[in-house]
């Protein structure tokens, strides 16, 4: 009976044992986990990433870059990440806008464009430690450059030769001074300027509707004037074959008197332009007859009233 309840206390008390240091092992493993959360947390150990870097003020307020990859161990307190930069190709949007945005053209022409900045960053003590918000900063010289060289651009330039304004804002925002004798961007910024790419030029939505209606007219304009053209050359033709038709007709008939090489009968030259001149005056008149005397003197035509109907003259009768 003694054995038995002596190894019911012994079971007892290694179960116990064996709870306790189970509990002791997770409660140890809490407070390392715990640790390493808030040391993570306050970034005492911090990881520098494949083409990033990050800027470390000191506690005497000496800052720097920590470009090497890996884990990396700061005092807290005594030190404080300042930023995170990052060291791959990077997008520059015109005014930070990705739709397009209206500029004025040299004839003051409102226009919507769209731009692209790719760069760089080279050295990082010149964009992180000599300027203090060096993207904003960075945004508002690359705008100003760019719009002072678009805006000085003519409409036609601006639609039709986009290639070269292109490579121009290029090479001016790579090479050439911010201001004359001041440093250009890639050195005020420690940058390099990658690529350039204008992405859209157009015309507000009132000035193409403006347009179109513009070459709507002339179009309308070149086909009245060709049909113009048209008429006066067939009226030209008509009279040469007039002359020649008159000029026939006295060397058939033998009349005229004969000046240089040409025979001239003027009576019969009178009569055909008065005739001509009737069936003229009769196509444009409605509700009249015109009745042609041949007179050498002059050239008489008479109107006279419309005859009267048929039934009207026989109930007068």
């Amino acid at each position: 009976m003694a054995d038995e309840l002596s190894k019911k206390f012994l079971r007892r008390a290694f179960v116990k044992t064996v709870l306790r240091r189970t509990f002791a092992v997770l409660t140890l493993f809490g407070l390392i986990y715990g640790f390493a959360v808030v040391v993570y947390a306050t970034r005492t150990i911090y990881k520098v990433k494949m083409n990033y870097a990050v800027v470390l003020e000191r506690f005497g307020g000496k800052r720097e870059a920590v470009t090497a990859v890996g884990w990396h161990v700061r005092l807290p307190y005594f030190t404080r990440i300042e930023q995170e930069v990052s060291l791959m190709n990077q997008r520059l949007f015109l005014s930070n806008q990705l739709e397009p945005v209206r500029i004025i053209s040299k004839e003051n022409v409102a226009l919507w464009t769209s731009a692209i900045l790719t760069y760089r960053i080279r050295d990082l003590k010149t964009w992180a430690i000599e300027n203090l918000d060096p993207l904003s900063i960075l945004q508002g010289d690359y705008d100003g450059i760019v719009k002072d060289i678009l805006q000085a651009q003519q409409v036609n330039q601006l639609v039709s030769e986009r290639e070269v304004i292109k490579e121009k804002i290029f090479t001016t925002l790579k090479s050439r001074p911010i201001n004359e004798g001041g440093p250009t961007l890639e050195q005020k910024y420690g940058i390099e300027i990658v690529s350039f790419v204008l992405k859209e030029t157009r015309f507000g939505d009132k000035l193409v509707a403006a347009t179109e209606e513009k070459k709507r007219r002339e179009l309308i304009a070149e086909a009245e004037n060709y049909a113009a053209d048209q008429e006066a050359s067939r009226i030209r033709k008509l009279y040469a074959a007039y002359l020649e038709g008159i000029q026939s007709l006295q060397e058939a008939i033998g009349r005229g008197d004969r000046t240089g090489d040409r025979i001239i009968d003027v009576a019969l030259f009178e009569f055909l332009t008065q005739q001509k001149w009737a069936a003229a005056y009769e196509k444009n008149q409605e509700g009249q007859h015109t009745i042609v005397i041949q007179n050498t003197q002059g050239s008489p035509a008479l109107t006279l009233p419309p005859p009267i109907a048929p039934a009207k003259q026989s109930e007068k009768k």
